[in-house]
């Protein structure tokens, strides 16, 4: 149903048309939305400034995953993530991970691109000369831009002239390569690009007449200089199990990381899997999930097949299974500093660098990682998966404190399903 103004109502008449609108008056409906209001009324207003037209708050559960041991450093990650056994998952493996050097990282990149993409009608060699001419007045132009960020070390590092003609007729590009240092940096870069186009437009307008003509101004969430590496390893003999030798264990997991490299059917859940582990923790610290996703499956895709994010192999006895992977974070900016939770997590990860929050997640990936790959070539990924999901069916089920006790204790060494779970509460 159409409605102009919706967004200059208050909350409660956007409430009320909704339920006029969609639910018949439905007080149930009225119900729902109230009862997730915040109690604190400051909190919830702080909570209807982040986003626009707000008519209640969508709660994520927020989870401790501890026992990470980084760069020798013990760390209890925060987690904020709606799925059944992703934090426990991340939690075993970093248990399995303690007593075996924990996982090492290191950040090989921090550099972020932005882009002018503009049009321009005339002989390429007097593009370059006009960009070798006016270089230096482009980046005057968004100097003072820069200030705060310098001070904390970051800024424009390097500008490039990219002939994008063979792509698109006319097309080019004029590449800033930027270090945000803390901060995830997206407003700085978006400014920065935004003012030199302004520039680059008024000096195309003087040196190159009606031949010019900016089409956007945008950074990329596209980062593969902006770089996080996450290993760990042991002896092939530390991964015995039950069923399996040490040197067997390697072998079929090597083998399962290998079918995610090769074929792209596998290789999507199996990234999707790590993923699970980092946007955990990217909502949990405040940043941008939806960039950090679209990030990480672009460098998955970066040779023209879309391929695992991680590796395993053997050498010399010794098993290793690492990750390299995109990630472009802040501890500083956003909503870092004002919502609650947000500081909350920052302040238990001990207040990190961006580029040490960097480590963390991809840490918290390559453990999501190794949990379900040991799943699926162990006990198989339903097994544990199930268990954990029985809370939600037993919900789903209106289960009474007995049946769930009876469920639990039913299920304790059999593989969970609904038929199965509704045959022993005798439900249709």
């Amino acid at each position: 149903m159409q409605i102009n103004g919706f967004s200059k109502l208050s909350k409660e008449a956007k409430i009320d048309w909704l339920l006029q609108s969609y639910f018949n008056n439905d007080n149930a409906a009225r119900k729902i939305l109230l009862q997730y209001w915040h109690s604190d009324k400051a909190l919830q207003e702080l909570h209807d400034g982040f986003i626009e037209n707000t008519v209640s708050n969508f709660y994520l559960p927020y989870a401790i995953a501890p026992n990470f041991l980084i760069n020798g450093k013990i760390i209890a990650v925060p987690m904020a993530i709606e799925e059944s056994s992703v934090v426990a998952a991340a939690s075993k493996a970093a248990k399995f991970w303690l007593d075996k050097g924990g996982f090492k990282t290191e950040v090989t990149g921090t550099v972020k691109p932005g882009h002018i993409h503009f049009i321009y009608k005339g002989q390429t060699q007097d593009l370059i000369k006009f960009f070798r001419q006016n270089r230096d007045r482009i980046l005057q132009a968004v100097d003072g831009l820069q200030t705060n960020m310098q001070k904390r070390s970051g800024g424009i590092r390097d500008i490039n002239l990219i002939d994008k003609t063979a792509a698109m007729p006319d097309y080019y590009q004029i590449e800033f390569l930027f270090d945000t240092a803390d901060a995830m940096g997206a407003n700085f870069i978006n400014s920065v690009l935004e003012e030199a186009a302004d520039t680059l437009q008024e000096l195309a307008s003087e040196q190159l007449p009606d031949k010019l003509q900016i089409l956007m101004s945008i950074l990329s969430n596209y980062t593969p200089d902006c770089l996080v590496k996450a290993s760990v390893s042991c002896p092939v003999t530390a991964l015995k199990t039950e069923e399996l030798s040490g040197e067997a264990y390697a072998r079929k997991f090597v083998k399962a990381v290998k079918v995610a490299k090769i074929e792209p059917y596998r290789a999507v859940t199996h990234n999707k899997g790590i993923m699970n582990g980092i946007d955990a923790v990217v909502i949990a610290t405040g940043n941008d999930f939806r960039a950090v996703e679209a990030n990480a499956h672009a460098y998955a895709g970066k040779t023209g097949q879309y391929t695992s994010l991680s590796h395993a192999g053997i050498k010399d006895g010794i098993f290793h299974f690492w990750i390299e992977i995109p990630l472009a974070v802040g501890t500083i900016g956003g909503i870092t500093a004002i919502h609650p939770l947000v500081r909350f997590s920052l302040q238990l990860l001990q207040n990190p660098s961006a580029k040490e929050l960097m480590q963390i997640i991809a840490s918290v990936g390559l453990a999501q990682n190794f949990a379900a790959v040991n799943s699926l070539i162990t006990s198989g990924i339903q097994k544990g998966h199930m268990k954990m999901h029985l809370n939600n069916l037993l919900t789903f089920l209106k289960a009474t404190p007995e049946e769930r006790q009876k469920a639990i204790q039913y299920f304790a060494d059999k593989k969970v399903s609904f038929k199965a779970l509704k045959d022993l509460l005798g439900r249709d």
